[in-house]
């Protein structure tokens, strides 16, 4: 069993700052990407930010500039700081995760719960 428990989501003021965990827990042999998607009320999921394993990162173009992606490889965690957020960034915000359960099981995604972000104008 695997669970991706998001954190940090909450009300805040366009403007403001708040910062996303998401802790991956249960039987876990490799994580490999990570990412952050959202989805706005009548709107599809998008991806938000992506990190490889190794680090590596790419951002939505309405994003860029202002939130980062992080994570920790040892704690199987990742982090989003969001930084001068707008109203549009208003969604419930998603973790997802690509790993393998064992080294002879193939990679799959999980997905967290969401953790609800509004940005008041």
């Amino acid at each position: 069993q695997v669970q991706l428990v998001e954190s940090g989501g909450g009300l805040v003021q366009a403007g403001g700052s708040l910062r996303l965990s998401c802790a991956a827990s249960g039987t876990i042999f490799r994580v490999n990407a990570m990412a952050w998607y959202r989805q706005a009320p009548g709107k599809q999921r998008e991806l938000v930010a992506k990190i490889t394993s190794g680090g590596s990162t790419n951002y939505a173009d309405s994003v860029k500039g202002r939130f980062t992606i992080s994570r920790d490889n040892a704690k199987n965690t990742m982090y989003l700081q969001m930084n001068s957020l707008k109203p549009d960034d208003t969604a419930v915000y998603y973790c997802n995760a690509n790993l393998h359960r064992a080294e002879y099981m193939p990679a799959r995604d999980y997905w967290g719960q969401g953790t609800q972000v509004t940005v008041s104008s």
